[in-house]
């Protein structure tokens, strides 16, 4: 059978078969909550000892927990020709128990008649005895099964019992116990994908989260979540439905307990977020005494936390609690909670329970929608937006006036979104569209329909929407974000008319220069105009001050932001990377995750160029896992290309081919050739490095072919140096001047280092002699060209090549040496063995390598975990961050250390995670 994480449950119970097949006995309690996985266990063991062992079971139920012996008849119901064969006394005991004869029974008597009729059984062939849901069956079942559970010890035979509880008190006691526990995050989300394997992620991320570890649960839940089932909870942070059979568990569990213990469960559930004080005053109010605390206390369903707060055993025990009880107890319980809140979270947490007493009796009430409106926004302000959402949908819920309740709800969609939660804000969106006009709750969501199209939709249709709402809304600072995404859309689409037309409607529609961040504008311009300005003056005059500018965005930045290919085309990823890092260190501690991803993806493309290789792979894993656990395909094809683009530096050709065949399939149906030219550049370079000239410059010349899939002008820029080299060995020399006087016009523009140092590269390439030679030399001389080592590190590479073939073998060496240092420190495998190659030419003798890069020793998780430590963070925080338990968190930690050679948290500051993972200082 296929159990999930109970690896070291199932090697205990084989241990207990393996010994009664040896001539020893043993009894266990498998104990823990309801839908643990006690069961499962159980049919386990029943299928492994199948083929050699009598196996005899019972099952404890809440309906025949009163009728004596009703266990015992069960277990023993299949042997019970075999009870004649027992001395008559014992016989006479037995068949009296289980109503086959009218003896009376002595339940002494009785006991040692099952214990020998189990022991004549045993003779024959080892015994298996399971007992299912115990806490259920009858007294004197369990009272006769305990007796013969103490004296198995030397007969083959195993006894394996369930419960809900600890059996330190009962007729369990003393017997061996093992606690099921709750499955771990890896566990948990295989379990759920086997369970709905058609579920999307976020889906199964929240399933996870919701399910706490039970395995029942994510049965349950994995399907009811993919659905949009929630439940009636008003303060959950997830909203899920609790399925029938743990349901029908829990219920049962609250049903034993008494009417005010059942009250001081509802106020437990009511508010998980009050000190234990709060609670017990508001029990006061609803005349609860110390007796019905302590029936509830003890019932197993709640847990006194280290810091006195009384908090349910489980969510989903909390979540039948609440709506399982009546309407009119909800209602007087959250009356009475309000009424005694004092403190600090006093004024958020009263608006939402004064909500759900009125919606427990399905009244709106104006006033409260306000306060709860009023909540939401002082949550926005400190970053929760998710708890923004959830208010502004209740409080939505709550309004009398339809124009109340689109309002809300097109501003709780906004805060949904930047939560990640796509689909809670696609839903509210809708909501509100039904309350209102369309233009209307554009603008009141300040254009999120165009956002979401950009991010899960087609690219045109995202440029024309956002182009739209930016003539609908009516603040002048968001319809300037909205047409920056705008012109973002057209440019990723490589839809040259589009993108004029969404720029020359950006410019109409803000024609002033007083609004928000409007000292952007002159760089909009230059960034997305197709004609070609004079360079120096533009350089100057727009590009210098874009650091200073970055620096000063305000209000989601990151939409004003240029796309980093752009911005590494422009040669100002210094500065972009600056203002990112900024927005991502603030943006950590809060719950915008959208706008997190996105900094996050934009990093990965800066990190590499500035050879900061570790960071770019680190941030494009930890980006990749949070895009795709909220839906946004957008971001998770970011952080993808970057990891192609390092997989083609490296050698990695098969992770490139897999996520270039992903790119083209996915994006170039919805028009984002971008990513299909990302695709197409990173399938050319990994052939190129590889020695494969001609189907290289196959791939990139399509760059630059219109109305090709792969044709974007921006990566053809980025390219152009891979192409000419392409071309120049495949003996095209003609598409190498084609090349140059791409990058000319482009340094020429922008006078990007970078682009100025390509163009002597390419003409170092075409030109012969001095001439050749004069090029190289200024091409690495480029005041700046030296901050993107790698380009850096193949011009050295490109000149020591030439410089050898010219006989100048001293002069190669220290070039190539520079350049191996380089490819050594960034693990380029393919350029560090063709500069090996080359220095073994110039007759200098290597030792190589044996130990793997520092950065290639960690897992992806444990680099991300490792990551997010050094910066400060706790280990809820990182789990938090990477959707992962503080615990799994510290298990990671615990193997980083000794891989990277340090003793403590604090060491991990003096890690270069830009370097190899080198320790400084």
């Amino acid at each position: 059978m296929d159990l999930y994480g109970r690896r070291q449950e199932q090697a205990a119970l084989d241990r207990m078969l393996d010994g009664a097949r040896q001539g020893d006995g043993a009894t266990l309690v498998l104990w823990g909550d309801p839908g643990i996985g006690k069961t499962a266990l159980l049919e386990y063991v029943a299928a492994s000892a199948t083929a050699d062992f009598t196996v005899l079971r019972c099952g404890g139920t809440r309906l025949e927990s009163g009728l004596t012996f009703a266990g015992l008849h069960e277990l023993l119901w299949p042997v019970t020709d075999r009870i004649s064969t027992l001395p008559e006394p014992q016989a006479n005991a037995l068949n009296g128990a289980l109503g086959t004869s009218n003896d009376m029974a002595d339940r002494f008597l009785i006991g040692v008649a099952v214990l020998t009729l189990l022991g004549e059984l045993a003779k024959e062939r080892p015994l298996l005895i399971v007992a299912d849901d115990a806490q259920w069956l009858d007294e004197p079942s369990a009272q006769c099964l305990a007796f013969v559970a103490r004296r198995l010890r030397n007969e083959p035979v195993v006894m394996l019992l369930t419960g809900h509880d600890d059996p330190g008190e009962g007729p369990w006691e003393k017997l061996a116990a093992l606690e099921v526990r709750e499955l771990g995050d890896q566990d948990a989300r295989l379990l759920a994908r086997a369970v709905a394997p058609q579920a999307d992620e976020s889906a199964i991320r929240r399933t996870v989260r919701a399910a706490a570890g039970n395995p029942l649960a994510l049965q349950e839940l994995t399907t009811s979540v993919a659905a949009g089932d929630i439940s009636a909870h008003p303060l959950a942070d997830e909203q899920i439905a609790v399925g029938p059979r743990l349901r029908r568990a829990f219920r049962a569990r609250i049903e034993k307990l008494s009417p005010p213990a059942r009250t001081a469960l509802l106020l437990a559930a009511a508010d998980d977020r009050s000190d234990r004080n709060t609670l017990c005053q508001a029990g006061d109010v609803l005349g609860l005494d110390t007796v019905a605390w302590d029936e509830a206390l003890h019932s197993g369903l709640l847990t006194t936390r280290s810091d006195g707060r009384i908090r349910f055993r489980h969510q989903l025990m909390e979540a039948v609690v609440y709506e399982e009880a009546p309407p009119a107890n909800r209602q007087a319980v959250h009356h009475a909670l309000a009424s005694v809140l004092t403190g600090e979270n006093a004024d958020e947490l009263r608006p939402w329970h004064l909500a759900a007493a009125w919606e427990a009796v399905g009244r709106p009430d104006e006033e409260v929608a306000r306060l709860l409106e009023e909540s939401a926004h002082r949550s926005w302000a400190r970053g929760g937006c998710a708890t923004a959402a959830r208010a502004l949908r209740r409080s939505a819920k709550l309004s009398p006036s339809a124009d109340d309740a689109a309002r809300r709800l097109a501003h709780g969609a906004r805060a949904a979104w930047e939560a990640g939660h796509v689909d809670v804000a696609r839903g509210m969106l809708e909501r509100a569209e039904g309350f209102s006009s369309e233009a209307t709750v554009a603008d009141l969501s300040e254009g999120l329909r165009g956002l979401i199209e950009f991010a899960h939709g087609d690219l045109e249709t995202a440029c024309r929407q956002l182009t739209r709402d930016m003539e609908r809304v009516a603040d002048p600072g968001q319809a300037f974000r909205l047409g920056s995404m705008a012109l973002r859309a057209a440019w990723a689409a490589s839809h040259g008319a589009l993108q004029r037309e969404a720029l020359q409607r950006l410019e109409r529609r803000l024609p002033q220069g007083d609004f928000p961040n409007a000292e952007l504008m002159p760089l909009l311009r230059q960034w997305w105009a197709e004609d070609q300005a004079d360079g120096a003056d533009d350089r100057v005059q727009v590009v210098a001050p874009v650091g200073d500018i970055l620096t000063r965005l305000s209000g989601s930045s990151w939409l004003l932001m240029p796309p980093a290919p752009l911005a590494v085309a422009w040669g100002i990823e210094s500065a972009l990377q600056e203002a990112l890092l900024r927005e991502s260190d603030t943006l950590r501690h809060t719950d915008q995750v959208t706008a997190l991803t996105q900094a996050l993806a934009q990093t990965v493309a800066l990190d590499i160029v500035q050879g900061s290789w570790t960071s770019a792979k680190a941030n494009a894993l930890e980006g990749l896992q949070v895009a795709e656990g909220t839906g946004d395909d957008h971001l998770a094809a970011q952080c993808r290309a970057g990891l192609g683009w390092l997989a083609a530096a490296r050698g990695d050709e098969q992770t490139v081919v897999e996520f270039a065949a992903r790119f083209i399939e996915v994006w170039v149906p919805r028009g984002v050739l971008v990513f299909s030219a990302g695709a197409e550049w990173n399938l050319g370079m990994s052939a190129l490095f590889a020695g494969r000239a001609e189907e290289a410059l196959d791939r990139l010349v399509r760059l630059s072919e219109p109305g090709h899939h792969a044709a974007n002008a921006t990566i053809a820029v980025l390219a152009a140096p891979d192409t000419a080299e392409a071309a120049l060995q495949a003996g095209q020399r003609a598409t190498a001047e084609e090349q140059a006087r791409l990058l000319r016009r482009w340094a020429e523009r922008t006078r990007a280092a970078w682009a100025v140092s390509a163009t002597h590269l390419v003409h170092a390439l075409l030109a012969s002699g001095t001439e050749a030679e004069k090029h190289f030399r200024l091409a690495l001389d480029v005041p700046g060209a030296e901050s993107r080592p790698f380009n850096h590190a193949r011009t050295r590479l490109l000149y020591g090549e030439w410089l050898r073939r010219a006989g100048r073998r001293t002069d190669a060496r220290t070039q190539l040496a520079e350049a191996a240092e380089t490819f050594r420190r960034l693990d380029a495998a393919p350029l560090l063995a063709r500069t090996r190659a080359e220095q073994e030419l110039t007759g200098q003798h290597l030792r190589r390598d044996s130990a793997p890069a520092r950065d290639t020793i960690l897992t992806a998780q444990e680099l991300r975990v490792a990551r997010l430590a050094a910066q400060g963070l706790t280990n809820r925080e990182i789990g938090a961050q990477l959707l992962i338990s503080p615990r799994t968190v510290g298990h990671h930690l615990a193997n980083v250390f000794p891989k990277l050679g340090i003793v403590s948290r604090a060491d991990l500051a003096r890690i270069d995670f830009g370097d190899g993972l080198q320790l400084i200082g």
